[in-house]
């Protein structure tokens, strides 16, 4: 598709003393599009997102929605030829799927499950405001992990460096999923940062991965409570954001007995549930978080 990222020309200012200069030139941006998911021709959502790795999204989606449990419950994935631009070309944005059940028969998706109302790039579970809720929908309980400091501090930065788009345009969010060791597993890249977690987790799904019960989840952003929740459905015992965590966000982790870490930074984050595989000596260090 190559429509990660677009060229606009931009005029940047700068403070010169105490004058403004001025410099047209390129510079690049990253591309949101809405993308459409369909069942069979029945739109389940419309979500704002960077294109490429869309099936991995709409599998993370679906998975974290309760809605499957197995990728062999999409029989095909498919962009609607349909959808086309003023150019007469596929848009590529509009995924047709097909869910089937176990028996591979057509199935119908729930209404309940069903958002015609666009999700833009900063929203995930709208709509979605109980704990209790999301523990049902829970594949598997979590076993606590109890981390280790020094593997959380170096973990953002390992995120960093798979961070391409990042590079070229300081616009776009991350996620990854890496395993008790430090090494990346799969990173991807959206403006959406629920998007992000939904093509990781959509990408270890189709790999046979979930629950992921040995990986720890990274993502560049905050700790929201969309990410929690989608974190605990995939099984993940741990989610590291580089940034602050919600009170939701806090409550689920501790319900769900995951551990969750934000301001995550190399010397320093802040534990808000879980605990700590090794305690140093300092005041209020090495016990569970309550």
């Amino acid at each position: 598709m190559g429509r990660i990222n677009r060229n606009f020309a931009v005029t940047k200012v700068t403070l010169d003393g105490d004058a403004y200069t001025v410099d047209t030139r390129a510079d690049t941006v990253t591309v949101e599009e809405p993308l459409e998911i369909r069942d069979n021709g029945q739109t389940l959502t419309t979500t704002m997102r960077t294109p490429g790795h869309d099936i991995e999204l709409a599998h993370g989606w679906l998975y974290g929605e309760g809605i499957i449990t197995d990728p062999a419950e999409i029989s095909t994935a498919r962009y609607c030829a349909g959808a086309t631009g003023p150019d007469g070309q596929n848009t590529y944005n509009v995924l047709d799927l097909n869910l089937v059940t176990a028996a591979n028969t057509p199935r119908q998706v729930d209404p309940k499950f069903i958002r015609l109302a666009p999700t833009t790039s900063a929203c995930g579970v709208c709509g979605t405001s109980s704990i209790d809720e999301i523990m049902d929908k829970t594949h598997a309980p979590i076993e606590p992990l109890a981390l280790d400091p020094a593997l959380v501090m170096s973990l953002p930065d390992k995120l960093r460096e798979g961070q391409k788009q990042f590079r070229k345009t300081g616009g776009i969010h991350a996620a990854g999923a890496f395993d008790l060791d430090g090494n990346p597993i799969v990173i991807r890249e959206d403006i959406g940062r629920h998007n992000a977690a939904d093509k990781v987790i959509g990408h270890l799904l189709m790999e046979g991965r979930l629950p992921a019960k040995d990986m720890i989840l990274v993502m560049s952003s905050r700790a929201s409570f969309e990410l929690v929740q989608k974190a605990v459905m995939a099984g993940f015992p741990a989610l590291v954001a580089v940034s602050a965590a919600s009170s939701l966000a806090v409550e689920l982790a501790r319900e769900a007995n995951m551990a969750l870490v934000g301001f995550a930074r190399p010397g320093r984050f802040n534990l808000y549930s879980g605990e700590l595989a090794r305690p140093n000596a300092s005041a209020g260090q090495g016990r569970a978080v309550s």
